[in-house]
């Protein structure tokens, strides 16, 4: 009898079956998710239900896609952290005015939870991850050598990044909320020009916001490197931009079709040309980016332990959509 002389890699290289699974379906929730949305040309701007159902699908996206980088304890820091500091800014926001400025939801996207609607509480996840894993790929982790840590000022660097990719979707969220009437300012000048009658102390309170949740997904994956065995799988690298489509693919698709409703379903050139071009302070980068790294395409296989590293041990390839770890190549 012939016997296979593939060799198996070790226990601690192998991609766990729960993360493979997670990042097959999360593939299924995107596609899911951009189906919605692509329905809201039917309804000439989308109705409640399909906003709730966008809404929840791209945040399953984004929970699934950590899920299958870090397992449970980094889909838990994505998923469940970044909507309890939401909540917690919200709260204290529609309370005290701190850090957006004064206003109140209307009741019209559904259920509250503390003033605050639990729909957007799910909305700070869907792009507050792929917002993470786009600003780890245009600012590289770069350790110092023989230090093994990274230079502060690029650790903050990346975090302002992750910051402003997040609060530049808000530029076009913000408008289209506001004119549903969805939720209100008191005080809504002075504003960011193409953007009237939203102030400007709300993005101002965004990019707060947006840095500690970005933190928060930083620590959190972290916690999963550490704890886990195998430990998460790299992310938002060269070699890993095949099993990352799926932030990547969100944030540029947020970018493009926010700027195309407001062409068309929400008269709003002026919020286009102005979400357009903050966002794509962002997007442009990263197109570029990913066009000078598409030869590394691929999968990839979990990070080296701590333990068995050395200097010179090169990058592996993550294959968290390929049961049982190695390179099929």
């Amino acid at each position: 009898m012939l016997r296979s002389t593939a060799v198996r890699p070790p226990a601690a290289h192998r991609v766990p079956m729960g993360r493979v699974v997670a990042g097959q379906v999360a593939w299924i929730a995107l596609l899911a998710a951009l189906a919605v949305q692509a329905s809201f040309a039917i309804t000439w701007g989308g109705t409640l239900r399909q906003t709730v159902a966008s809404v929840c699908l791209m945040a399953l996206t984004a929970v699934l896609h950590a899920a299958s980088v870090g397992g449970w304890r980094f889909a838990l820091g994505v998923g469940g952290g970044v909507a309890a500091l939401g909540l917690v800014a919200e709260a204290v926001g529609v309370a005290t005015g701190f850090p957006f400025g004064e206003y109140a939801y209307t009741g019209g996207l559904g259920p509250s939870v503390l003033g605050v609607s639990a729909l957007v509480l799910l909305a700070w996840t869907t792009l507050a991850y792929p917002a993470w894993v786009v600003a780890r790929r245009l600012v590289p982790v770069r350790r110092v050598p023989g230090t093994g840590r990274e230079a502060w000022w690029r650790w903050v660097a990346r975090h302002l990044v992750a910051a402003w990719a997040l609060t530049a979707w808000d530029v076009f969220l913000d408008p289209q909320m506001v004119d549903a009437g969805n939720w209100g300012w008191a005080n809504p000048e002075p504003s960011l020009p193409g953007t009237p009658g939203i102030p400007l102390t709300n993005y101002a309170g965004w990019l707060g916001v947006s840095f500690a949740m970005a933190v928060l997904i930083s620590a959190s994956y972290t916690w999963a490197r550490r704890a886990a065995t195998p430990g998460a799988g790299d992310v938002g690298t060269r070699a890993t931009q095949w099993p990352d489509a799926i932030p990547y693919a969100v944030y540029v698709w947020t970018w493009l079709t926010c700027v195309a409703g407001n062409l068309t379903f929400w008269p709003r050139p002026s919020v286009a040309l102005a979400g357009g071009l903050a966002m794509g302070v962002i997007a442009v980068p990263l197109l570029v980016t990913l066009w000078r790294g598409r030869l590394r395409f691929g999968p990839r296989a979990p990070d080296t332990p701590r333990n068995q590293r050395t200097p010179d041990t090169p990058g592996t390839p993550d294959t968290r959509g390929t049961p049982g770890g190695g390179d099929p190549r």
